[in-house]
């Protein structure tokens, strides 16, 4: 794990902050927090100062003693995090070919950096001309193509027609690269590092919805990644505010259940919190309740998430057979003898329990409500009313 040490130039006396990159998603609050602490860590502003740099990517020493921007830093060590050896080895030859020096360069190469080709040994030619042809080719071919590379002579032309460049991770050939704006300084390009249940886009409801003008959050977030998100967006007001859908993890009943144009950023991030504790069983039960209940936001479909011990489901049941085969067999509330299968009615045992419960048959199968409220009462759960005046600088 990286670390970055902090520091506030203005006010050397205040001291430093060692913060682990990339940042733990439970340790995101405190963090910030202590950057606030000596007055820096703002959202928008490059106001860190990066005394020291402790990575595993010799190449981000050159960061050292400028300023930085907390989540730039957190952005670049999360996409560092996940290349292998090889693209490390052309994120590094091509920083140091291109000179680069600052945060926003370094993210953009990590979108590109694979384009490049980089020779740590020249005694392999098979190999390095392989890798060349992949990295021609967007980074992937078919197992036959490469079986007609002839490597060596692939090599052999990059290395006689092309001018490389010496650094200290090997000889770099760029073929070409262009290093593309993909990131523009403040709309972090989507990107999943972590397991997400939903990914956002924040944008202004002036904007095109496919616009790439997003600012991307992944729910579950803690609060600190919510209110920061919303300040890098810029949108001041909530009421403007609306969403691109990247990814969801959620049942395909909560997704057509959600209007996201309707929607709290907040009632949403509760929502993703209650169904990350779910695991692939209670997913598939989730989606059978939203069906029976037909919540009507996402305020509603929590409180399912959250009260699913209250539901009676029967995966795969679709007649009163299949339910009445369950509860004897699987449900776990009777001895079941498979000697005295032909002896069951299922049918008839199935009928009986339905008539006693508010259940109905779903897709996923038959699930039924056994709580003492109502299902109206049970989705009004307890009031969540979360501060819906934004200000730039906090919520």
């Amino acid at each position: 794990m990286t670390k970055a040490v902090l520091s506030n130039s203005s006010h050397p006396e205040y001291g430093v902050v060692s913060i682990p990159l990339p940042i733990p998603k439970e340790q995101y609050d405190g963090c910030t927090e202590l950057l606030e602490a000596l007055e820096i860590g703002v959202a928008s502003n490059r106001d860190c100062h990066l005394d020291e740099l402790h990575s595993p990517w010799p190449v981000l020493d050159r960061l050292e003693g400028t300023q930085v921007n907390l989540d730039e830093l957190d952005y670049l060590a999360k996409r560092l995090d996940s290349f292998d050896r090889g693209e490390v080895a052309q994120f590094q030859a091509m920083a140091e070919k291109l000179g680069l020096t600052s945060l926003k360069d370094l993210i953009n190469l990590s979108f590109c950096c694979q384009q490049a080709t980089v020779i740590t040994d020249f005694s392999d030619l098979e190999s390095v001309g392989r890798s060349h042809y992949m990295n021609l080719n967007g980074g992937c071919a078919s197992l036959e193509e490469l079986e007609n590379v002839d490597g060596v002579e692939s090599a052999l032309l990059l290395i006689e027609g092309n001018q490389g460049v010496v650094t200290p991770y090997g000889v770099v050939y760029d073929n070409g690269m262009q290093l593309e704006q993909i990131y523009d300084g403040k709309h972090f390009p989507f990107y999943l590092y972590d397991d997400a249940v939903l990914s956002l886009g924040l944008i202004s409801k002036g904007q095109p919805e496919n616009t790439k003008k997003a600012t991307w959050l992944y729910l579950p977030a803690t609060r600190k990644q919510l209110e920061r998100g919303m300040l890098r967006s810029g949108i001041q007001d909530p009421e403007d505010m609306c969403f691109q859908v990247g990814s969801s993890e959620f049942p395909m009943e909560v997704d057509v259940a959600l209007d996201f144009k309707q929607e709290s950023i907040f009632d949403l991030n509760d929502l993703a919190w209650a169904v990350s504790r779910l695991d692939r069983d209670d997913l598939q039960k989730l989606g059978a309740v939203v069906a029976l209940a037909e919540p009507e936001n996402a305020s509603q479909i929590r409180c399912l998430a959250e009260n699913l011990v209250l539901f009676q489901f029967a995966p795969g049941a679709h007649t009163p057979a299949e339910y009445g085969m369950f509860m004897i067999q699987q449900s776990g509330h009777f001895e079941y003898d498979p000697n005295l299968d032909e002896f069951y009615d299922y049918e008839k045992y199935g009928l009986q329990h339905m008539n006693q419960e508010a259940g109905a048959f779903t897709d996923r199968g038959y699930v039924a409500y056994h709580g003492t409220v109502s299902l109206e009462v049970l989705m009004m759960g307890e009031t969540h009313q979360e501060e819906q005046t934004f200000q730039m600088g906090g919520m």
